[in-house]
């Protein structure tokens, strides 16, 4: 036998030894974890002698059989917990956002959150002893967040707690796999990847409170992020829209127009078209409405402005706002502390300009609609479509349902599971998108 026949041989032997070790993995994983089935299955394995390590691009599992090899003879646990981590990053989207895959401090928040599921499950195919710089890091992060998705991790780096050093100590720390093959732009293929990795994590959702309930009960950091990334994602713009009045406005209906028969008109006789613009249009706008902003200690000043800005940046579009409008803007804890009525863009520019939060107390829903009830009993509103209340969940619910629809708003990075009265909506907002939606219209 040639040497070249030998190399052939051994790389051969390595890559059947190499898979082994990986099915074996998977079998680990779906005994301990049986949640996991689907979302074990649908990478397909690749090796691969020239890449350096293992990776993934959402569809398949790229690995240099070496490194398995060596991952293997420091135990199988390690094999699981890589198998494990490089799935997470598919679960729950990290290589399908609209980010730099190749920017650092992603990277380090996309480990970092993935190795913090890890450490926190009970199984015991990927159970090791969290190291102490781990501890230190996981104890920040909980006191910064509720559930530390990529996002909430990402945003606790970029508040500079660590060093440059520390920085890139942490990012060895939290590194499992290599990220060169995340998509740098969105296509068509990418886009069924992240749909159907989305359809595993709706069920893995659905199983682990159902069917696997008892298996998965101590499994809270994977059960929380997986709601998290589960939950329907409204545009905040159109939701308003609930909250608007339908009323005839004097424009000219151009959409309602039909140019075909003023032209046959105008070329038939001359100047008398068949047909004219109709001298009004219906539009939906706001005009009485209540928002009211929870202000107790629990809420974050800065979450407050962020919804306080995207608020003014949808209703002070001229597509929103009649030009006199009722917008009674009210800031309360366990009591009312501000009720600042506005009445026109203006007046809604000003007080954004000069806002402050007034409160920092208790939390008390109640005496916000008894407020508005005494409003509405004394005349102020003539037409109040809604009530919408930026909170953090953690408060007193009225017990009976108000005359006007009531939504109650909650920042996700800032928020675990509330129920709200069955009478009420309950809306999640997306800090990363309503700061690209600003950042649009700048």
């Amino acid at each position: 036998m040639s040497i070249m026949q030998e190399q052939i041989r051994m790389e051969l032997e390595k890559n059947e030894i190499a898979a082994d070790i990986w099915e074996d993995a998977l079998s680990q994983l779906y005994v301990g974890m049986r949640y996991l089935d689907t979302a074990l299955h649908i990478l397909r394995r690749q090796p691969d002698s020239s890449f350096p390590g293992f990776g993934t691009d959402g569809e398949s599992l790229f690995y240099r059989p070496d490194t398995v090899l060596a991952l293997y003879r420091a135990g199988s646990v390690e094999v699981n917990r890589a198998c494990l981590h490089v799935t997470i990053h598919c679960l729950f989207g990290h290589l399908f956002r609209e980010r730099d895959p190749q920017e650092l401090l992603w990277q380090l928040a996309c480990d970092a959150a993935a190795e913090y599921i890890i450490d926190h499950l009970h199984a015991g195919c990927v159970h090791l002893p969290v190291r102490a710089r781990r501890r230190e890091f996981y104890l920040r992060l909980e006191n910064f967040c509720a559930v530390p998705t990529a996002e909430a991790v990402l945003r606790f780096l970029e508040q500079k707690p660590y060093s440059e050093r520390e920085l890139l100590e942490l990012a060895q720390e939290f590194y499992c796999d290599s990220h060169s093959l995340w998509p740098k732009k969105r296509t068509p293929q990418t886009q069924r990847q992240k749909n159907r990795w989305e359809d595993a994590r709706e069920k893995m959702q659905t199983d682990m409170e159902t069917f696997s309930k008892e298996s998965a009960g101590g499994d809270k950091a994977m059960l929380e992020e997986l709601r998290v990334e589960n939950r329907p994602r409204y545009e905040y713009r159109k939701f308003l829209k609930k909250f608007s009045v339908l009323r005839e406005e004097l424009h000219a209906d151009l959409d309602s127009f039909d140019y075909i028969f003023y032209n046959y008109g105008m070329q038939l006789y001359g100047n008398m078209p068949l047909i004219e613009p109709q001298e009004t249009r219906e539009v939906h706008r706001v005009e009485d409405f209540v928002i009211a902003v929870d202000t107790s200690m629990s809420c974050k000043g800065e979450l407050i402005q962020l919804f306080l800005r995207e608020t003014y940046g949808v209703l002070s579009e001229s597509e929103s706002f009649f030009r006199k409008v009722n917008v009674h803007i009210i800031q309360c804890d366990e009591k009312i502390q501000e009720d600042v009525v506005i009445t026109d863009g203006k007046e809604l520019e000003r007080y954004m300009e000069h806002f402050t939060v007034k409160g920092m107390g208790g939390t008390d829903f109640r005496p916000v609609f008894s407020y508005v009830n005494t409003l509405i009993a004394q005349g102020a509103f003539r037409n109040l479509r809604g009530l919408i209340y930026f909170t953090d969940g953690y408060g007193t619910f009225p017990a009976k349902r108000p005359l006007y629809e009531t939504a109650f708003i909650f920042m996700q990075e800032d928020y675990r599971d509330v129920d709200v009265p069955p009478w009420a909506i309950k809306l999640i907002l997306e800090p990363e998108d309503i700061r690209r939606q600003e950042e649009r219209r700048i």
